[in-house]
């Protein structure tokens, strides 16, 4: 019988490590964050003071939820999103959401200390364009 005899090999450490997952993870969640931080700063930049709700009467939307938000600051400016406009001017942006085929959430984001004539105003241009889905910004307390 003959036998064969293998030198036997001695493990080494690995010196390379492969970090092209990494990166691509690391290129994943910057990209995510880059897209998503303009969408959650959006609403903060426009200093309004909202009126009080209990927490226990919020209730949560659905997430694929397509919100377009209207804000009137303590001055009585309006805001469409994050953009300074007249009424008429967000009139017009209204009517362009109204025709799109499924239509958003109109939220509202009034200052607490405003005369509600401006909210009616804001609500009469919803309602001229046949939106019907509307909600009012508040702060939980």
């Amino acid at each position: 019988m003959a036998r064969i005899f293998r030198r036997q090999r001695q493990l080494h450490p690995v010196a390379e490590l492969n970090v092209t997952n990494l990166v691509d993870l690391g290129f994943t969640l910057l990209i995510i964050f880059m897209i998503a931080t303009p969408l959650i700063q959006q609403e903060q930049t426009i200093p309004v003071n909202l009126p009080g709700e209990s927490k226990r009467d919020q209730q949560k939307a659905p997430p694929d939820t397509e919100y377009v938000a209207i804000s009137i600051d303590r001055s009585g400016n309006y805001y469409f999103g994050s953009e300074r406009m007249s009424l008429p001017e967000i009139s017009r942006q209204l009517m362009a959401e109204a025709a799109k085929a499924k239509q958003p959430v109109i939220r509202i984001r009034a200052d607490l200390t405003l005369q509600w004539q401006q909210v009616v105003r804001v609500m009469d241009e919803v309602k001229r364009h046949n939106l019907t889905k509307i909600t009012f910004d508040t702060e939980a307390r």
